[in-house]
């Protein structure tokens, strides 16, 4: 079982945590873009396929992060 997160009470706080989670989402987002124009550079240099496929499994991926995140956190 995964440890929750103390309560939140400063705004601050939470205002630290939740800006993390969207550095966090852009960052992965991000990798997952990058990873997807290398692929298509090297193996597939006329299409944009991997390019997408990699964008919407970055998106997925940050998206489950983001509500495991929040899950956690005691409001």
């Amino acid at each position: 079982p995964l440890k929750t997160l103390p309560k939140l009470d400063n705004p601050l706080k939470q205002l630290a945590v939740l800006s993390g989670i969207g550095i966090q989402m852009g960052v992965i987002i991000y990798l997952f873009v990058q990873l997807g124009k290398w692929l298509d550079q090297s193996y597939n240099p006329d299409h944009k396929l991997f390019l997408i496929l990699s964008t919407l499994i970055g998106v997925a991926l940050s998206l489950y992060v983001v509500l495991k995140q929040l899950n956690r956190i005691k409001y």
